[in-house]
């Protein structure tokens, strides 16, 4: 059973159904509003404002790291313009001080935190599991990481949704996954390790053209991003690429105390970054040869990521969250495989 066809149970009311994911989501946004007193001045999502005032003002908000030294961080604008887009919008529309700004913004981020939530529940349910739809919904709203996010309000659950959609939807809806997960790109390039793994499910997924439309693939996951960049690339593209490569070059640092293989070597710059990408690389391969499904090859991609990148902070581990339950579906399908030797391999193989 593909993701995102309902199909419900029918030793289960429909009315229950519904319900507990009403319950669910009710709980979860108590819950989660209650953590809205926190002063998040000084967070990443204050500089998310500052950079939009900035461009308000005519600033290039990239420009700034043109002073630095790509090792040493001064809250430099790292992400693609999306958000920074959004939140001169938001300024522009009224919202200037930053405490009525992120009064609005914390309710934009609830409506996603909850999206995700009724987004795994959507995805576990069809396979007759309220249970396991229950708890992917639950274990997201509620675990520690989670709720750090809503804490210090950054901007992570707007991508984490849209990544979690692209790829419940990438089997039956290839092109609207990958304008999804464009998306995602467009407002926090965190999931940027799952690039070569839509371009390998586009290419097993497809009989026919498999080059051009694994170009084309590779054309719609740039388009939100690439659109939205090429005014800072007119305005200063020696500022919007350093300013993007920073995350690539700057210092190790973590919110844990336990610094990555580089930084336990001393390993600074691009070549610190080798072990990471050798076990990308592994996890690609792993792909290729279709041993493992969309969503295991997603975790091992996003925790690969967390488990070797120089950077790691305490919101990163939101982004492993979501996959985790999904994992539930890869195993289910491997189980009706064990089941059924003539079912299809791992991996999209819808055209």
């Amino acid at each position: 059973m593909e993701p995102w066809h309902f199909r419900m149970n029918k030793s289960q009311h429909p009315a229950l159904v519904i319900a507990c994911l009403l319950v669910i989501l009710a709980v979860g946004a108590i819950a989660h509003i209650q953590l809205w007193d926190r002063d998040t001045k000084g967070e990443d999502v204050y500089y998310n404002w500052v950079e939009g005032s900035r461009l308000l003002n005519g600033e290039d908000p990239y420009a700034r790291i043109l002073a630095g030294n790509m090792h040493e961080n001064d809250k430099y604008a790292t992400y693609f313009p999306g958000f920074y887009g959004l939140s001169a919008l938001t300024q522009a529309a009224g919202l200037r001080d930053y405490d009525t700004w992120i009064a609005f913004w914390r309710v934009i981020f609830l409506a996603f935190d909850l999206a995700i939530a009724a987004a795994l529940y959507l995805l576990l349910y069809p396979r007759g599991r309220l249970l396991a739809a229950c708890f992917a919904a639950a274990f997201w709203l509620f675990g520690r990481w989670t709720l750090h996010v809503t804490e210090i309000a950054h901007i992570d659950f707007i991508p984490i949704f849209l990544m979690v959609a692209s790829l419940g939807l990438f089997r039956k809806h290839r092109w609207t996954a990958l304008l999804l997960f464009s998306l995602s790109l467009g407002v926090k390039q965190i999931a940027i390790f799952l690039v070569p793994l839509y371009l390998i499910w586009t290419w097993q997924s497809v009989r026919q053209d498999k080059l051009k439309q694994t170009l084309l693939a590779g054309l719609v996951i740039a388009s939100v991003p690439i659109l939205t960049s090429l005014p800072f690339l007119a305005w200063h593209a020696d500022g919007f690429i350093e300013s993007l490569a920073f995350s690539a070059t700057r210092n190790p640092v973590d919110h844990f105390s336990t610094p990555s293989l580089d930084g336990q070597m001393g390993w600074l710059g691009l070549p610190a970054r080798l072990p990471m990408l050798v076990m990308l690389l592994a996890v690609y391969g792993l792909a290729w040869r279709r041993k493992i499904g969309i969503f295991v090859a997603s975790l091992f991609a996003m925790s690969t990521f967390v488990d070797f990148n120089s950077v790691l902070f305490r919101q990163y581990l939101a982004w492993l969250v979501p996959l985790i339950p999904l994992v539930m579906l890869d195993l289910w399908d491997n189980a009706d495989r064990s089941a059924d030797p003539e079912a299809l391999p791992p991996g999209p193989v819808r055209s």
